[in-house]
C-alpha cells in the first residue's frame, strides 16, 4: 500500500527522517515504535503531505506521491489523525461527521441558491452515514453533544469516525491511545480491528503503549535516529538486542522493561 524509499526529512543540521526506507502492507495493521526523536511523526508528516521531504521518495501502490498536498492525498483515500484531536468544538459530533465529504453542493453559492433539493438529499445521506458510524463507533449517544465537550478518548474516537465518512485506503494513527483511559482505549483497538477485517482498511499506528500495539498490530516497525532499526512479530522486537539497545542502552538483561517511551 505504502512505500517509502531512502526518504530524508532535514530541519537545518537535524535529520529528523534520516534514510528511511520501508514499507506497509496492504491490510496490515503496522505498528510504528521508537523511542522519543526516533522521526515516527515526522515520517507520518511527510507521508501525509504535512511537510515536504528533503529527498527521497513516497509511493502509494505504484503511483509516486511524494509531496503531494494533504487534500490531494484525502482524494486518494490516505487519511491520519494527530495526538491531539482536532475536533470542530462548537459543532456536535454528528455534524463534525457530516462536514468531512469534499465536493459537496451545499459549498457553491450558486447551488445553495437554486439546488436546495439537492442539497437536502445529499445532507440526508450525509446524516444517515454519520448515524452508522457513530452505531459502530459505540458513540452515537453523543451526536448531538458538542464536539468540544468530549472526553480525551471519545474525540480520539470521533477522529476514527471521521475516517469512516469517506473511502478511506490507509490510516495513519498518531498516538491515538495518547490520553485515554483503558476502557475507551480497548473500544478505540476493538474499531480498528473491525474496520481492518470488516472494511479492509489498512493501518500504520504510532503509540505508546505496547500493550496496544501488541494487541494489534503485525507487523511492528521500529525507528531510532530517523532511521528504520527492526521490523518483526511483537515477539521478536522485545527480543531484538539492537531494539532493546535503543531504548535502554542497557542490553539484553533487561528486555521485559522495554516499552514505547
Amino acid at each position: 500500500m505504502i512505500r517509502v524509499e531512502n526518504l530524508h526529512k532535514h530541519f537545518g543540521g537535524f535529520r529528523a527522517v534520516d534514510g528511511t526506507t520501508l514499507e506497509i502492507a496492504e491490510g496490515s495493521i503496522t505498528g510504528l515504535v521508537g523511542p522519543n526523536g526516533a522521526g515516527k511523526t515526522t515520517l507520518f508528516n511527510v507521508i501525509a503531505g504535512n511537510l515536504k521531504p528533503t529527498s527521497g521518495k513516497v509511493f502509494m501502490g505504484d503511483e509516486d506521491i511524494t509531496g503531494l498536498e494533504p487534500h490531494e492525498l484525502f482524494a486518494k483515500g490516505l487519511l491520519r489523525t494527530f495526538q491531539i484531536a482536532h475536533e470542530f468544538s462548537s459543532m456536535t459530533v454528528r455534524e463534525n461527521l457530516m462536514m468531512v465529504p469534499g465536493g459537496q453542493s451545499g459549498e457553491t453559492l450558486w447551488n445553495a441558491w437554486f439546488a436546495q433539493g439537492r442539497i437536502a438529499q445529499e445532507e440526508a445521506q450525509l446524516l444517515k452515514k454519520a448515524d452508522e458510524v457513530l452505531e459502530f463507533l459505540t458513540i452515537d449517544h453523543l451526536k448531538d453533544e458538542l464536539a468540544g465537550n468530549l472526553s480525551g478518548g471519545q474525540k480520539k474516537l470521533l477522529e476514527l469516525g471521521r475516517t469512516m465518512m469517506v473511502d478511506a485506503k490507509i490510516v495513519f494513527l498518531d498516538e491515538v491511545g495518547a490520553g485515554v483511559n483503558r476502557t475507551l482505549l480497548m473500544t478505540i483497538a476493538d474499531a480498528i480491528i473491525r474496520l481492518n477485517k470488516e472494511r479492509g482498511y489498512t493501518f500504520c499506528v504510532i503509540e505508546h503503549d505496547m500493550d496496544f500495539i501488541g494487541k494489534l498490530c503485525d507487523p511492528v516497525i521500529v525507528m531510532a535516529e530517523g532511521k528504520k532499526l527492526a521490523e518483526g512479530t511483537m515477539a521478536e522486537i522485545k527480543a531484538n538486542e539492537q531494539v532493546i539497545e535503543a531504548y535502554l542502552g542497557t542490553g539484553l538483561k533487561n528486555k521485559d522493561k522495554v516499552s514505547a517511551e
